[in-house]
This record gives structure tokens, sequence and C-alpha cells, in this order.
């Protein structure tokens, strides 16, 4: 993601370690749900059935290590995101 993204989003490029993620997610990801995402692990915020955001998953030793964001749409539409039930 660029950093002109990030600044879009209202959030910085990137974070590090277990209370800053949380603490940027904290509240903010209620509307996420999970999906596979190219057939990875993964999540994404739909509003009245349009995809806005999809979360990736990095997983290493069972642990998540990084999460990407992707909002562009011109992007969105080109992702195999397949919702899975809650």
């Amino acid at each position: 993601m660029s950093d002109q993204t990030a600044v879009r989003l209202g959030a910085p490029a990137e974070r590090r370690g277990t209370a800053a993620v949380v603490g940027s997610f904290l509240g903010r990801a209620r509307g996420a749900r999970f999906a596979l995402v190219n057939g990875a692990a993964g999540a994404a915020w739909v509003v009245e059935g349009t995809t806005r955001v999809v979360f990736s998953f990095t997983v290493r030793d069972g642990r998540i290590t990084a999460i990407d964001l992707l909002g562009d749409p011109a992007l969105l539409g080109r992702i195999d995101l397949v919702m899975l039930d809650d």
C-alpha cells in the first residue's frame, strides 16, 4: 500500500508490535468478516454488498505476522474473495 493510500484510510502505512496493531484495529474492524483472499486466510469489510477493504494476513508459525489492507476500488475487483459464514 502506498503512503498516499494509507493517509486516505486515516492510518500510518505501517504499525509494529502487538500493542500498536491491536490499538489501531480496536473498534474499527467490527464490520470485517472472515474470508478467503486469493485462497488464503483474510477478512473483508463489506458495506451494502460492496467490498470496501480487504485484509490479507501473513501467518508464520501459527501467528499473524503481517496484515495488509487493500482499499483501492480498481484493485479490489481483481481479488478472488470468498466470504466465510460466521
